[in-house]
């Protein structure tokens, strides 16, 4: 069993993933996790022109997206 579990984030975790397959590539899903600056950089590169986006949907899918916390975003349990 892990001795320092990461907290599980107040956000809402199918939202989050919605926001990011419909408006990934403007960041929409990094500004609604506190993310600013990479929301940003997203934005003004388009999601690294999809790819990044993309990325950061699987990572949410998986349950390891993190907000500007630290803590974990759970999408299902």
């Amino acid at each position: 069993m892990d001795k320092n579990p990461i907290p599980q984030s107040e956000l809402n975790g199918p939202l989050l993933a919605l926001l990011c397959l419909f408006f990934g590539v403007f960041g929409a899903h990094r500004f609604y996790a506190g993310k600013k600056n990479t929301a940003i950089a997203m934005l003004c590169t388009l999601g690294g022109v999809g790819v990044w986006a993309l990325v950061d949907l699987l990572i949410i899918l998986a349950n390891e997206f993190r907000d500007s916390q630290g803590n974990k975003v759970h999408v299902w349990d």
